[in-house]
This record gives structure tokens, sequence and C-alpha cells, in this order.
């Protein structure tokens, strides 16, 4: 290191050499400010900075050895943002810190970006059971599991966190193009968004299309609550076919009516924003407009227990067609599953067919109605 500075610092400090104009401007200053400051000198005690008509800046103690990394690539003349800690030391010197003005000027340049609400890319580092974690100009980012896109969320049934993890761990590498949400410099949070990233081009994509339009799609995911189709004039597009609009009859999954990669034609049912609701049912003909035609109050029909609630039974009819047989009809639940084990057949009395409600509702032959118990309907029994 250089042991002597040519500079103007005599025994009278740095303030006293400004004039009292210059001694005006630098009563704007405060600690924490950014300021450009020009490399002077370094000596074993400091570097040596000029600030122009701020004095001289003195980088020393802590602060050396944090920023002695930034220090060693530079030479007199230089130039580097600092952040001010004191106006004037005991020597006259303004006091400065390098890392924490680099480590402010990131977080300035992070907030500029969040405020222009423009994608960019980050390279994946690193992947934990949450989500994925980025670097961005030297800062920790974070991208949780609900930020990506439909595309990259991964959709693993029942949610096995393990399982998740693997899935996330595949993008570490890889770049992918985000939004800043969320920045507090204080807490060191930065949160970023693939789908936000994402969304507006997809609103875009969907202006094209209205409800009612017939696509054709591609299966792209599947789980518990329904499938997820990508369009395949526009892959970029991803809709949602809920469970209950993947077939007129009931189903406990999705897998029992359509498998990945598998092409269907799907009608669009709702757009909302980037998010468009797909239905495969639709395009299927409806069973309950000719239900009258099939069968008839009173008829006597057989049938096959399909699921068994705490309500009642489900019946299945054939045909895509299911009737129910209420609890009240055994007097209680356990009495209802002792007579009602799923898979078994029974011959079965229409009591009434409602087609707005999609209901059929029946009896079991030769089975008389269970009476409830006293406790439970006291009204009834002093009828």
């Amino acid at each position: 290191m250089v042991t002597n500075i040519n500079v103007e610092v005599k025994n009278s400090s740095a303030m006293n050499q400004l004039t009292k104009a210059d001694a005006n401007i630098i009563s704007f200053l405060k600690e924490g400010d950014l300021i450009e400051a020009k490399l002077l000198a370094k000596t074993k005690r400091g570097v040596h900075f000029d600030l122009g008509k701020y004095g001289t800046g003195l980088v020393y103690g802590i602060e050396l050895i944090n920023s002695r990394d930034i220090v060693k690539g530079m030479n007199p003349g230089d130039t580097v943002s600092a952040k001010i800690i004191s106006l004037e030391n005991n020597e006259g010197y303004v006091e400065l810190s390098l890392i924490n003005a680099q480590e402010q000027k990131n977080w300035q340049g992070l907030k500029e970006l969040k405020d222009t609400d423009e994608p960019f890319s980050v390279k994946i580092k690193g992947a934990n059971s949450g989500g994925l974690v980025a670097d961005i100009h030297g800062t920790k980012a974070f991208l949780p599991v609900s930020q990506l896109s439909s595309e990259h969320y991964p959709r693993i049934e029942k949610g096995d966190q393990s399982r998740i993890l693997e899935e996330l761990k595949k993008f570490v590498g890889e770049e992918l193009k985000v939004k800043i949400i969320d920045l507090n410099s204080r807490n060191n949070k930065l949160i970023i968004s693939e789908k936000e990233a994402v969304e507006e081009n997809v609103r875009e994509l969907l202006a094209k299309y209205t409800v009612g339009d017939i696509i054709g799609g591609v299966v792209s995911g599947i789980a518990d609550f329904g499938a997820f189709v990508r369009f395949i004039d526009n892959p970029a597009i991803e809709g949602l076919i809920h469970i209950s609009e993947l077939d007129y009859r009931l189903i406990d999954t999705p897998k029992e009516v359509v498998k990945i990669d598998e092409e269907i034609k799907v009608k669009i049912i709702e757009i909302k924003d980037d998010k468009v609701f797909l239905s495969l049912k639709a395009l299927k003909p409806n069973p309950w407009e000719t239900v009258n035609d099939k069968f008839k109050e009173g008829q006597e029909i057989e049938g096959k227990v399909y699921k068994v609630n705490p309500f009642g039974a489900y019946i299945d009819l054939g045909q895509d067609l299911y009737g129910l047989i209420h609890v009240s009809e055994f007097g209680s639940p356990e009495e209802l599953k002792k007579n009602m084990e799923p898979g078994k057949k029974h011959t079965f009395t229409i009591e009434a067919i409602k087609p707005e409600e999609k209901r059929i509702l029946l009896k079991l032959k030769g089975h008389k109605k269970t009476a409830k118990k006293k406790e439970e309907a006291p009204e009834e029994a002093e009828a």
C-alpha cells in the first residue's frame, strides 16, 4: 500500500477547507446518503477518497476490512459509490462505507426494477420444499412454489413434500423469466414471481378466445381437483377442467376420465383475467335431458351401490345416471352402511325424478323404512 498521500488535508479539518457556499451545500448531506467518491490513495490505516465539494472521505477499520475486495481492484482516479457513515470524524474526514453503499445501491436498483414492472431472467441457484432460490445482483431472491407458472407448478398428488422438492430441484441451473413482487431491504426480503411475469402475455393471448369456443388441447397435468389442458394452437395457455366438468357420471379421480399427454376437445366455459376454465362433459350428451325417457316414477330398477356418505348412498343406474337413497330410509348412518355395501346390487323403486336438480330419489325394494328413535325426533313420536 502507498504510505504517503498527496492530498491537501493538513491539520485543519476537511470541513474548514470548504467555502461558506460549499458548507451550505454539505449541510444538505446526511448520514446514510450515497455519494460518488474518487480514489486518492491507499494507506495502511485507510483509503482516502476525493468527495469534491464535500471534502475528503475515509474508509478505515472494519469498513476497510469489509471492503477489501472492492478496494483491491481500484486505482487512483477510479470512482465508486460510497455511503456516508459520519459527516465529520475527529480528524475532519467524512467516514465512508463501500460495502454498505454497494448493498444500498443494489436495493435501489431492485426497487427501480420492481417499479418498471418489467419481466427479466434469473438463474435458479437452489431449491427447498417452499420454492426456488435465485441471485439478483448479489441479493438472494426467493420464488415461492405458489408463484411458479402453471407450466412449471409441481402437480403432486396429496402434496407429498419430498416429491415436490424433487420436482423443484430440476429447475436448478435453469433460467426463468420473473418479476419482483415484494422487497424489503431492512429484512433482506426479495420475493419474485414467474406467474406474474407470464400473466400479462397470457391475458393478451386469451383475448382472441371467447366463452363457448371449442378448442383442441393436450392433458398437461392431473390433480385431485381436476385436469390441466394446454392449448394445441397456443401452448402458452393452460386451462383447468374441474373434476365436476369432466363427466356426467360420478368419479373419484380425474384419472378415470383422462390421462397425461392425451389429446382432447374441450369447451371454454369461463375466462377470468389470465385464467381459463374448461369443460369436457359439455361436449358429451347430457343424460339428464332424456332421463324421463329412460325411467319413470314408481318403476323398479336394479342398481349397484357406488358410494356411501353420511346423508345417503349413491346408486349407479347405468347410462351415466345415479340415484340417491336417503339415510332416513334406514334410520341411522350405521344402518345405512349395514344395508348399502359399495359394489353390491339391489332392486330399487324410483320415488321421484327431478331432472332440474339432477336427482333420482330411490327406495330399497322390500325394505321397511326404519322408524326414527324417539330421542332423535320427539315431535314425530308425539304426533
